[in-house]
């Protein structure tokens, strides 16, 4: 499958074959096969890319926690997937790994920046991958591929040890998968706190997998067809959000359109702010560390735009003006979900877009910005608060594309997402909705 979808930036074949002659853990995940997002998801003396011409020698110095814990649940690690360059965007294209492509269409994207993960799931090659989301990275191409995508709640799952938190707290990790089932398990078997945490999630009542067959009550969701910033979104996109909404209500929720006031263009800025400065940060230490100038020989065209654009010019000022400016949109979508329990919208505003369109190679820049930003205006803004949110397969355009629906809920509770999903699952189920190479 890889020749024909491009989702695998690097094998590890020889490292999964000396750790099943030493003897898997024992397990919920005993010697199911495994792949790792090539983001900031380290294995000690192995290569981690990042998506980047930059990084093509980086050979990392420790593994990461969530490795670990994913090697103690008896998981078999493969190989890593494909990223677009520092998970920049919304479409799994680089010029160090190649444009990863879409296993229901391969002219269209998986989308990003978990695309490669999407990919090796919808195809069929293994059942679930990890997934990182700063920005919908999770959630994004689940959508595209028709998988169902979870980001947990901020603190939920370690990202340590060099760090325990990434883009000021925006990044989380955990999974692309098929069912709402391994989603959950998966989760059981990651979270929690790790040394140096700077914060933690509330510790759920019970396994997470025993939340998926729990009935989730009678739920007050609120509709938000249109996205913070005004954005248009596409027809097939809103109908498979109102569908959804109308399958809630057969189950008996209660459902009312209502949103948050968040002023899109100043918390966009801010997570910008914080974004580009974070990979301005790395951008130097890079440099510094290898001696290689930076420049569009070993970077993309986007990604020096944020360094000179977004991070080389922000002031220490201008960084505590964006986490306040997060903490404040925080604030205000937690106050009004006192009066929700979830959230639902659609997970993108568009059907998934053909290649070439949102790579960070592009020409124009004010072009690409202009491309991405209506393609995803609404996953972003659960990054800034925490919250956790899912995308899930519950829609197909008439051009045969998957459609995702997205569901958020209050911080801390992914135990009601989980419940809403598997009744979801079991009302309208997809696992037998797969690409026809599957």
């Amino acid at each position: 499958m890889n020749p024909r979808f491009n989702f695998l930036a690097r094998e590890h074949y020889d490292y999964a074959r000396k750790a099943i002659a030493r003897g898997l853990p024992l397990g919920p995940f005993t010697g199911v096969p495994w792949l790792e997002k090539d983001l900031n998801t380290f294995i000690a003396g192995e290569i981690t890319g990042q998506g980047s011409r930059y990084y093509k020698d980086f050979r990392a110095t420790v593994t990461s926690e969530l490795v670990r814990r994913h090697e103690r649940a008896g998981l078999v690690i493969f190989g890593k997937t494909t990223t677009p360059e520092f998970g920049l965007t919304a479409t799994t294209e680089s010029k160090a790994t190649g444009a990863t492509r879409n296993p229901w269409n391969p002219e269209h994207i998986a989308g990003g920046s978990s695309g490669g993960a999407a990919a090796a799931v919808a195809s069929g090659v293994i059942p679930a991958a990890h997934a990182t989301d700063g920005g919908g990275s999770i959630r994004i191409p689940a959508s595209c591929c028709g998988l169902f995508g979870l980001k947990p709640s901020r603190g939920r799952v370690p990202m340590g040890p060099l760090r325990t938190e990434g883009w000021g707290g925006l990044s989380c990790h955990h999974a692309v998968t098929h069912s709402v089932r391994d989603s959950a398990a998966l989760l059981d078997a990651t979270h929690g706190s790790e040394p140096g945490s700077r914060y933690v999630a509330p510790t759920p009542e019970r396994p997470f997998l025993e939340e998926v067959t729990r009935a989730p009550g009678k739920l007050r969701i609120a509709l938000m067809m249109t996205p913070p910033g005004g954005t248009p979104v596409d027809t097939e996109c809103a109908a498979a959000a109102m569908s959804a909404a109308k399958l809630c209500e057969s189950l008996g929720h209660i459902v009312e359109e209502a949103a948050p006031t968040l002023d899109a263009g100043a918390i966009g800025q801010a997570g910008f702010v914080m974004i580009g400065a974070s990979v301005a940060a790395d951008l130097d230490a890079r440099a510094k560390a290898t001696g290689i100038p930076l420049g569009p020989d070993v970077v993309e065209r986007v990604t020096l735009s944020f360094y000179r654009g977004f991070g080389e010019k922000f002031s220490a000022m201008d960084w505590v003006r964006a986490n306040n400016m997060l903490q404040e949109a925080a604030v205000t979508l937690a106050q009004f979900m006192t009066r929700y329990d979830l959230i639902l919208s659609p997970t993108l505003a568009e059907l998934p877009l053909k290649l070439g369109t949102i790579n960070l190679s592009q020409e124009d820049v004010q072009l690409f910005m202009r491309n991405v930003t209506p393609f995803t205006p609404f996953t972003g803004v659960y990054n800034m608060t925490g919250q956790p949110s899912m995308s899930v397969p519950l829609g197909m355009s008439t051009s045969g594309l998957p459609i995702g629906v997205m569901f958020s809920a209050r911080y801390g509770d992914e135990a009601t997402l989980f419940r809403l999903a598997g009744q979801l699952e079991r009302a309208a189920p997809w696992k037998d909705r797969r690409p026809p190479i599957a």
